[in-house]
This record gives structure tokens, C-alpha cells and sequence, in this order.
């Protein structure tokens, strides 16, 4: 159907993720980074360390994840991803930011 005053145009649907509504807050957040890196990169969730705003009102998750279990497990190798939310929820980008033993301490 054409719009009146959009010169004969077609006025295209609104898809479904342009109506999609954004992430109401941290948790959520943190729970679809989380659900979306594990769909990526198969390996165990451990937790979330950080979530804050993006510049774009998005999201940016910290999320740590066990990379290579051994035993005794605090030799075990663990690492944290960066992942970036757009405001719906849907993932940007991610990348590893860091790898270290779980017995590792904070420097």
C-alpha cells in the first residue's frame, strides 16, 4: 500500500526485530551475552564478572568460562570474554580478553 505524501513509495512492514524491545537491565543482559557466547563457543558458562553500558545504549558482558578442565582444579584453565549487546539484546561482537589458571591470583 502506498502512504499518502510519500511520492507512490510503498511503506515497507516493520520487522519483527525492528519492534523487538530493548534489554530492561543488567541481569537480562548478562543472561543473553551468557546464552550467546556458550551457543558459540561450547564451553562451560562459570559466571558473569562484569556488565555495564555501551557508548550506543547497549550492553558490554564480562563472562567466564572454562576452557580446559584438569585436575586438581585449580590448575584448570579459565578465560573471560567480552561480549557487546546491541540495545535489543542481539550480539555485536565478542573476543577473549584473558586466559589464566583458576588458582591464579588477581595482580
Amino acid at each position: 500500500m502506498t502512504e499518502p505524501g510519500t511520492g507512490g513509495r510503498r511503506r515497507e512492514p516493520v520487522s519483527s526485530a525492528t519492534r523487538r524491545r530493548t534489554v530492561r537491565g543488567a541481569r537480562e543482559a548478562a543472561r543473553r551475552a551468557a546464552e550467546a557466547l556458550t551457543e558459540l563457543i561450547r564451553h562451560r558458562l562459570e559466571g558473569v564478572s562484569a556488565v555495564c553500558r555501551s557508548e550506543d545504549d547497549g550492553w558490554i558482558v564480562d563472562v567466564d568460562v572454562l576452557e580446559l578442565a584438569r585436575i586438581p582444579d585449580t590448575t584448570s584453565l579459565l578465560a573471560t570474554y567480552q561480549v557487546e549487546l546491541d540495545p535489543t539484546g542481539e550480539l555485536v561482537q565478542y573476543r577473549r580478553v584473558a586466559r589464566y589458571r583458576r588458582g591464579a591470583q588477581d595482580q
